[in-house]
């Protein structure tokens, strides 16, 4: 058996956006290995009811606690509002979710008060962003709006298009008119439009990456539990798995990592 501090990262997405979590956990804790999933064959999950979605992240939570993992990163906001709370009382292992760090990080850099918030369709309908931050901080105004295009624009590499540039300019249009200085990327695909998004709404708007903070967080709990992988390795082990054609994950992982990925398809 192997010693829970051995053990790797486990993330789990619906796709591609999670290597924004990936990239961000190699970066603060360069010598853990982690071992990735990406539902592609079942994305996107914004559009899905979320007993669905529910029962997709717990079939991967499962398969991911066999690849020896000791901790379990919920790397999809729509999956983290979906049913956080189902995984924790499923699992033996922590889970987090990408929303706490992400509104705690919105809370600590808002001066005047007004949140945006962008995210998948089931993220906003679940209001989970908004209940967060209004009951840390009640007076907060708060605008969220589901930016569903985002992610295709983001899967299937189109992010660099006039087409995306449009679809932001239309997204993005009610938060310049609320005088928001604060942006949530509710979806961890968005961080990989963090430039045409900067753009869109003015330099004026710090944008808050989720990714950032989850991996702050999967820090600290790893420091608290003694669970700092004991070696320092130079190139740990990264495993990669999709539940669809593995060639455009590959792909687009890649370019973004800027290393060649291999991807292992996997039925659940």
């Amino acid at each position: 058996m192997v010693h829970s501090a051995y053990r790797a990262i486990g993330i789990l997405d619906s796709g591609v956006g999670g290597l924004t979590v990936f990239q961000e956990l190699t970066r603060q804790l360069p010598h853990e290995q982690i071992v990735y999933f990406g539902d592609t064959a079942r994305m996107p999950y914004g559009p899905r009811p979320d007993e669905e979605v529910r029962r997709f992240a717990l079939q991967i939570i499962d398969f991911l606690q066999n690849q020896e993992i000791k901790l379990v990163v919920v790397a999809c906001n729509t999956a983290t509002a979906a049913g956080l709370s189902s995984y924790r009382e499923q699992s033996a292992l922590p889970v987090l979710g990408v929303i706490e760090p992400g509104v705690r990080a919105a809370l600590a850099q808002t001066g005047n008060g007004r949140v945006g918030i962008i995210g998948t369709a089931g993220t906003v309908r679940s209001s989970a962003y908004e209940k967060a931050l209004q009951g840390a901080r009640p007076g907060l105004h708060v605008i969220a709006r589901p930016c569903p295009l985002f992610v295709l624009l983001v899967e299937n590499d189109l992010v660099d298009t006039p087409e995306a540039e449009k679809v932001a300019v239309e997204y993005l249009a009610p938060f310049n008119r609320a005088s928001i200085d604060t942006l949530i990327l509710g979806c961890t695909h968005y961080p990989l439009m963090a430039g045409l998004i900067q753009k869109t709404v003015g330099p004026g708007v710090k944008l808050i990456n989720s990714a950032r903070e989850i991996a702050g967080e999967v820090k600290e709990i790893l420091t608290e539990q003694q669970l700092h992988h004991p070696l320092r390795l130079a190139e740990p082990g990264y495993r990669f798995f999709v539940s669809g054609n593995p060639g455009s994950f590959e792909e687009i992982a890649s370019k973004m990592l800027h290393r060649r990925i291999k991807a292992y398809q996997v039925t659940l």
